[in-house]
């Protein structure tokens, strides 16, 4: 399995290294505040890689609010079952 998982990692390297070679042109960047000027293939990892982290930082927030749902949830049945045993271990008193 090891072996496997050298292959697949020198595969992407590999076609990393021949994206950035085919991808070398520059390119000028101009935003809000200035302006750079940097290769392609620099550029569209970047913008990959920021992509993939805001993704994983919006799935985290709801994985985040799930969990805190899932603990209340949680808490309250414990506060149900407690009150189902304290109701059962009450004696029945007959009022005939």
């Amino acid at each position: 399995m090891r072996i496997f998982s050298y292959i697949i990692i020198l595969v992407l390297v590999v076609m990393g290294i021949s994206f950035a070679t085919l991808n070398s042109q520059s390119v000028s960047i101009n935003y809000y505040v200035g302006h750079r000027v940097m290769p392609l293939s620099l550029l569209v990892v970047t913008i990959f890689s920021t992509g993939c982290l805001m993704g994983a930082l919006v799935g985290l927030w709801f994985v985040v609010k799930a969990k805190l749902k899932s603990h209340r949830l949680k808490q309250r049945l414990k506060l149900a079952e407690k009150e189902i045993e304290n109701l059962r271990a009450i004696p029945l008193q007959d009022k005939h």
